[in-house]
């Protein structure tokens, strides 16, 4: 056991223990953290606190399960978003808590903007977080008919190019230039 719990009064340990069974994992560590400060415990300590609470509670963790990545659980998801989607990316991200991930988000013209569409993490046995948001991203891409821009599936980087700052050289001829009805501007799809 991590030598900081004996440091908990019980009615902390129950709140962490609560947050921990229900995969609350972040809240874990706020309240080891804010319970802790007084004896300057830093994050990356509380962290190490709450993963050997996932460890002594083993199998009655109620984790989280995984965001949906078919077609139509993510369709429906960008369905839901206060305007037209633009493009859909994928971008890894990590923390010292999840290791490296992929988050797979819809990129908004109007409202400008992004949301996440889904997380995808490292499964065991599976195959690797970039692969699998790769494919699921360009399926739904494909479907809504946009883009999908993934700069790094291969290689975690959390810096690679985003599809906003990409420059893109479009060569539309006057066949290919639309205009819409409501605003005259050029539709190029």
């Amino acid at each position: 056991m991590n030598g900081w719990w004996p440091y908990l009064e019980e009615r902390t340990r129950r709140e962490i223990d609560a947050h921990v069974l229900r995969d609350r994992r972040l809240m874990a560590v706020k309240a080891v953290w804010e319970a802790l400060s007084p004896l300057e415990l830093g994050p990356h300590a509380a962290e190490q606190v709450v993963h050997a609470r996932y460890e002594a509670l083993g199998d009655r963790v109620h984790f989280s399960p995984p965001d949906p990545l078919d077609v139509p659980a993510l369709a429906a998801r960008a369905a839901a978003l206060p305007g037209p989607v633009a493009a859909i990316e994928a971008l890894w991200d990590g923390d010292t808590v999840h290791d490296w991930f992929v988050l797979l988000v819809a990129v908004l013209d109007h409202p400008a903007g992004e949301a996440r569409l889904a997380t995808v993490h490292h499964r065991p046995g599976g195959p690797a977080p970039g692969t699998t948001a790769a494919e699921a991203g360009r399926s739904l891409a494909d479907s809504l008919r946009v883009p999908f821009h993934f700069a790094s599936p291969d290689t975690p980087d959390d810096e690679a190019p985003r599809w906003r700052t990409v420059p893109r050289i479009h060569s539309l001829s006057m066949s290919s230039v639309q205009t819409t009805a409501a605003s005259g501007e050029p539709n190029c799809s």
